[in-house]
């Protein structure tokens, strides 16, 4: 049995306590939260054994594993004070705001014997596989468009003149870190790295970045990411082969992909799913990863990899702000 805690009470640490669920060995143990009431509240409603509203009581404990789901700008601090005092880490996206935190804090967690990794549901869905299979039959690919535009229910609060998390650059929030990432990774999974990559943001008055987009140009095609947290899209994102085309209704969730060929004709290949299974997938890898790394070090690596590609391409997605 492998004990963990979570940091954070909100929806997204919710889903991931329910997809753990769905690993029988891995054990809720405890919640932490600067609000004794919160923490309260969420250990009732999740089953967590105990509540943690110091962080050293959290860094002291006999909990194995640690889900953090704090705001961005805190996941340096507390993944690197959870690996120095042993406990192994899974991190929300993104696990670092800069490329050079990840590399220091993976090189922190080998040198501790600890795994360290970020909570992405692409990279551990079993519709990535389909997914690389279907972009494989579809012929010579030219061009495609990934897209996560999501309108924020924040939104309103921010058109009332307040300034929620998301919306705070002082958080390293904003629609890039938020949901662009989620574009990222497939772009950079399925096709490596770009040649160049040609970015715009539009800046809310509050200095986050609302909505933005980028042009990945390789040698042979050009990917268009598109991303937004002041709208909401109602169409798929797409890769276009010569041969057919491939659609991804949710680029987060890696689900709702269809097969079209050149007459139209489409063949679904993998259907809506519930998240608490996506996130399931997640908590099976940190389990396999800490149980079984000497068969699992392969993937654990990939993971890696495409961590730090990803990384880097976000930083040149990065615009200042003048």
């Amino acid at each position: 049995m492998i004990k963990y805690s979570v940091i954070g009470t909100s929806w997204i640490t919710n889903s991931f306590i329910q997809g753990a669920q769905l690993t029988k060995d891995l054990v809720l143990d405890g919640v932490y939260s600067r609000s004794e009431e919160k923490g309260n509240a969420f250990a009732k409603e999740t089953g967590a054994k105990r509540v943690f509203t110091d962080f050293s009581a959290l860094l002291n404990s006999d909990t194995d594993l640690v889900y953090v789901a704090s705001p961005n700008v805190c996941h340096y601090g507390q993944c690197k004070a959870l690996l120095e005092s042993g406990k192994h880490v899974i991190c929300e996206k993104p696990i670092t705001v800069t490329l050079s935190q990840f590399k220091e804090l993976s090189e922190l967690a080998d040198k501790k014997g600890l795994i360290y990794f970020e909570a992405i549901m692409y990279m551990h869905s079993p519709a990535r596989k389909v997914l690389k299979d279907a972009v494989s039959k579809i012929g010579t690919i030219r061009s495609a468009t990934f897209d996560f535009s999501q309108l924020s229910s924040k939104y309103a609060a921010l058109k009332r003149g307040e300034i929620p998390n998301i919306f705070n650059p002082e958080m390293k929030t904003g629609a890039l870190n938020d949901l662009g990432i989620y574009c990222v990774y497939p772009v950079v999974d399925l096709f490596g790295e770009p040649e160049e990559i040609i970015p715009t943001q539009h800046f809310l008055s509050t200095g986050a970045d609302g909505c933005g987009c980028a042009v990945f140009k390789y040698c042979d095609k050009l990917i268009t990411i598109t991303y937004s947290k002041v709208g909401q899209s109602r169409s798929s994102s797409q890769i276009m082969g010569d041969l057919g085309t491939v659609t991804i209704g949710s680029v987060s969730q890696t689900d709702n992909i269809y097969l079209y060929d050149n007459n139209g004709e489409k063949t679904e290949l993998v259907p809506d799913i519930d998240k608490k299974y996506h996130m399931g997938n997640e908590a099976k890898s940190a389990y396999n990863f800490i149980t079984d790394l000497e068969n699992e070090k392969g993937f654990y690596k990939e993971c890696r990899t495409v961590n730090e590609k990803v990384l880097r391409c976000m930083e040149k997605m990065r615009v200042v702000n003048v």
